[in-house]
């Protein structure tokens, strides 16, 4: 069974004075049901890089959660996440390792790859159709399908960097998906693990990035 490493949002327990790594736990059910193994990435490392390869690890999920700490009026920002995940993305470019950038994973991806984002009003806590170009084998059949939405941070379709190639994008015309286009990286900005019960497609687009 392939292991991957998936990333962790950094949340600040006041009370305890302790900045705590979470998961939602959903991310190992969904993970178990597509036939893989999970090892959470701490964001505490001094070598993630070695860690990582202490794991033997098959591939990377950028998990979703924070905003990035050098974007203007950041909230609940987590600078040594974005480090480990900048760092897990430069040894992931070196070794051609599977990468599947999920929300924030994927504005994470996209700002290391030279590209910006744009803060964006309507898509926290709802769900909108997305569009699919033609001949898409990657999505196919997902043309029209209402997915969920959780960010308030999006990548504009005339500001997609030309590293990757557009997968999907929503009607007010930002990025929903896309691909690199000689790594085998992919982002989405909707949330498998949120979607009860989970998508069979977004089950089988797991496995086409880490098992196939």
């Amino acid at each position: 069974m392939k292991r991957i490493g998936i990333t962790q949002r950094v949340e600040l327990i006041a009370a305890y004075g302790e900045r705590r790594d979470c998961l939602d736990q959903q991310w190992t059910v969904l993970m178990e049901a597509v036939g893989l193994t999970v090892a959470p990435i701490p964001n505490g490392l001094t070598d993630v890089i070695a860690w990582a390869e202490a794991c033997e690890l098959d591939g990377l999920l950028l998990s979703g959660g924070n905003d990035l700490s050098h974007m203007p009026s950041a909230i609940n920002s987590a600078p040594e996440r974005d480090r480990t995940e900048a760092l897990l993305l430069c040894w992931a470019e070196r070794n051609r390792i599977p990468v599947l950038a999920i929300c924030r994973g994927m504005q994470m991806m996209h700002c290391w790859l030279g590209g910006e984002l744009e803060r964006i009003e309507g898509h926290v806590a709802c769900r909108h159709p997305i569009r699919i170009p033609c001949g898409s084998t990657r999505l196919a059949g997902r043309d029209g399908e209402q997915v969920n939405s959780f960010h308030s941070w999006g990548i504009s379709r005339k500001g997609l960097t030309s590293t990757v190639s557009e997968l999907a994008w929503s009607e007010d015309e930002y990025v929903e998906a896309f691909e690199h286009n000689s790594l085998p990286w992919v982002g989405i900005m909707w949330h498998p693990e949120r979607e009860v019960p989970f998508s069979n497609k977004d089950i089988a687009l797991l496995r086409s990035q880490f098992i196939d």
